[in-house]
């Protein structure tokens, strides 16, 4: 498929979707959405794609937001439907059963925040900011920001950073524990690829099930929880990954997982 405002490519079982709308800072309209959408289609479909790394094009912004212009002269009926379509993505987003890595070179705001928290991690630049400013606008997040900053970042500093529109640095966005990993701009790229490599190596059927059991643990009563790991340990144990990671251990061989999701 053949895209105006995104890039799609794979390097080896590495599928890489950058923002393609620099001018713009990247920003979010429903078209980027569509498309964006579109890409984490063919991203479940591509057999041999382990790892996803999500990034903006350009050194200015990962996306600096929703494209207010586009946003400018919609109704509420038309603003309900902007927020249910940017939710679905982040949703489609959250639910890929491969890791996803944010890569967050410059401005994550509103939008951007919201995209990036969506991912399973975020290593960001010495120069990032994030935010949700839309309280600047009269407005509030909506795409998923009220409910997954609070969960990650505790609800009064959530609170505080939804409130005051205030944009955050690097450094406190790590503090706080929203950014894994912080870099220099021009390593940034080198160290988000190493770790997708690592990603890349691991068995998919162990990657999807702590993936999965995270997610959908994190939302429940620990003891639950801890019955949806069981099950997932047990029919883990009957994938041909596990069967070659024990067998690899006891063989002190290094293991060759076929990254199949059986």
């Amino acid at each position: 498929m053949a895209y105006q405002n995104i890039f799609f490519t794979m390097e080896g079982e590495i599928a890489i979707i950058k923002i393609n709308r620099p001018k713009a800072m990247n920003a979010l309209n429903a078209e980027v959405l569509a498309e964006l959408n579109a890409a984490l289609d063919q991203v479940e479909t591509e057999a041999k794609a382990k790892v996803l790394i999500l990034a903006g094009e350009g050194d200015k912004a990962f996306v600096a937001g929703a494209d207010i212009g586009f946003m400018s002269t919609m109704t509420p009926l038309e603003a309900l439907h902007f927020s249910q379509l940017g939710q679905g993505v982040m949703f489609h987003l959250e639910n890929l059963p491969i890791p996803v890595i944010a890569c967050v070179n410059g401005y994550a705001l509103g939008g951007g925040t919201e995209l990036a928290m969506a991912c399973d991690f975020i290593y960001a630049s010495e120069n990032s900011k994030f935010g949700q400013p839309e309280i600047g606008l009269g407005l509030i997040p909506g795409f998923g920001g009220t409910q997954r900053l609070p969960r990650l970042v505790g609800k009064s500093k959530a609170k505080e950073m939804c409130m005051t529109g205030e944009m955050i640095n690097a450094q406190e966005a790590k503090e706080i524990g929203l950014v894994n990993k912080i870099l220099a701009a021009d390593k940034l790229w080198a160290e988000t690829m190493k770790t997708a490599q690592i990603l890349a190596s691991k068995g998919r059927v162990a990657l999807r099930a702590v993936k999965r059991c995270i997610d959908r643990g994190y939302d429940v009563d620990r003891r639950t929880g801890c019955f949806m790991e069981a099950d997932s340990f047990g029919l883990n144990m009957a994938s041909a990954d596990a069967k070659e990671g024990m067998g690899a251990f006891l063989e002190k061989r290094k293991p060759e997982f076929k990254g199949k999701l059986a």
